[in-house]
This record gives C-alpha cells, structure tokens and sequence, in this order.
C-alpha cells in the first residue's frame, strides 16, 4: 500500500500495538484514523476518533470506504462476555460501518490446544481448550465470509511496558519445562504494515520469532545477564507449543528481534542492568 495514493486505514483499538502501527503508517505517508474508547492524543499525521466498538458508538463518523482496517482491539477484562461483546459483535459493527478492502484481524495462537511441545503452523486445526481461544475463533470465522479478511494469530507481545516473564524470572519462578513462543511488539506492528502491503495475502498467518524457547533456557539467560544465581534446569514432562512463523518468513516478512535475546537485551540495557 504505497504513499502515492495516500490511502486511508483505519485501525481499531490504538494502543500499545496499534499505536505503534499508526506511526508506521503515517511516517510513509498513509492518512491513518485511530479509534480508541477513551479520548486520546493523536500522533503525528494521525487522526484520533473517540469509537466505542462494544456500543457501536462513534463508528458512524468513520469514512464509508476507507483502504484497509486492522482490528487491533483489546478487552477491558478477562471475561467471556467481554470478549465475545468486543471481537465478535464488535467486528461486525465495524464491519458494517464501513467497507474495506483489505481487514487485518490480529487474533491469537490461543487457538490451538497443543500443549506437549508440538509445532503450530496455519495448517493445525484450531482448537481452542479456554474462551479467549474460542470468542478469537469465532471472530475468525465470521471475517472469513469478508473477501478481502486476514487473520494474523500473534504468540505472546512482549517489549517495554510488557516484561511478564522477565519479572518471572527475576523471582525464579520462570523455570518451567514451557515452550515459550514471543513476538517483539514492534516486530507485529512491522509484520502488520507488511500484510497491508502484500499484494494477494492468504488468508491466515502466525506472527513469532524465529526461535521458540523453553521457559527455563529463558530465565537461566535473564539471570545470567542480571547476575543472579543459576537455577536448575527444570525436569519432567515439557508443555506447551512451537509456533512457526514460516509462511510469513516466507512472503518476505522477517522479524527485527529474531530471538528472545535480541529482544531482551535492549530492555535489560535500558533498565541499566
């Protein structure tokens, strides 16, 4: 989606990944509306638009052909009703307000049940064992009958601000035999501005790093560099999945932090550490 035309992307739920793609697709020029609930500053050469996706409130003032939409959104609580009032009914209110070429859903690999270690790709049938999984389907399903849907299923976001595991594993109490899947936050919002570039998306893509990694592997690095002392390398059964990022990779789309220790290590760097 090139600057020549200026086209007009709306993205709905402009926080901390949404935001981040807002100034991406301003800095090259693109006219970009930026729908949150609550009232917000825009950015540079971002047009802000107060929109309540769970009321529909707001949305009427949105352009009825806009180029693309990224549903970006997330819940206030974790709640089942919450969920399903946002992604499902709120998708298809947004959907109804305006019609876009291309709508990017970012979804989760909460979909999948897979829990032994196994590899996830886009061709594992989704099943979701919680109702966050379960409402993300559903929204999946419904973009399905929109020619112009793509879904990207992101693994955990992580970056400054979101440090979960790194405070986990500060208090040693990271040291699972857990694959841990992750993607920079700024890595998704790249790989979302590529997906609005791409010329004939499929229909489905995962969003991760390059490398999976074991909970434990993880904490035994963040201590290290922290100078904390070693831990044992967790024992027994291992849990969780691998997620592949191979058919984004292969559409030309690469993270800037391939692993968790790229990634990490400006956060540890900027804590002082």
């Amino acid at each position: 989606m090139g600057s020549e035309s200026s086209p007009c992307v709306v993205i709905a739920g402009a926080g901390d990944l949404g935001g981040r793609l807002a100034a991406l697709l301003a800095k090259r020029g693109d006219e970009v509306i930026a729908l949150r609930r609550r009232a917000v500053e825009p950015g540079p050469s971002v047009r802000a638009l107060r929109a309540d996706l769970a009321s529909g409130a707001g949305l009427d003032r949105l352009p009825c052909r806009p180029e693309a939409v990224v549903f970006c959104a997330a819940p206030d609580e974790r709640r089942e009703a919450a969920y399903r009032t946002l992604y499902r009914d709120g998708l298809r209110r947004l959907l109804d307000a305006c019609d876009a070429r291309r709508v990017l859903f970012v979804s989760s690999t909460a979909v999948y049940a897979e829990d032994a270690g196994e590899w996830v790709d886009e061709t594992t049938p989704a099943r979701p064992p919680a109702f966050n999984g379960r409402v993300l389907l559903e929204a999946e399903q419904a973009l399905a009958a929109h020619a112009g849907g793509v879904v990207l299923r992101l693994s955990g976001i992580y970056g400054p601000g979101r440090e979960a595991i790194l405070r986990r594993a500060r208090a040693g109490e990271a040291n699972r035999a857990h694959w841990s899947n992750r993607i920079h936050v700024e890595d998704a919002a790249a790989a979302l501005a590529f997906l609005l570039d791409l010329g004939t998306p499929q229909r489905l893509y995962l969003g991760n790093d390059d490398r999976p990694a074991r909970e434990d592997e993880i904490s035994t690095w963040l201590r290290a560099r922290e100078g904390l002392p070693d831990q044992p390398m967790a024992t027994g059964m291992e849990s969780g999945r691998r997620v592949s990022n191979a058919r984004l990779r292969a559409q030309g789309w690469s993270p800037r932090y391939a692993d968790f220790r790229a990634g990490y290590a400006p956060l540890l760097a900027s804590a002082g550490v």
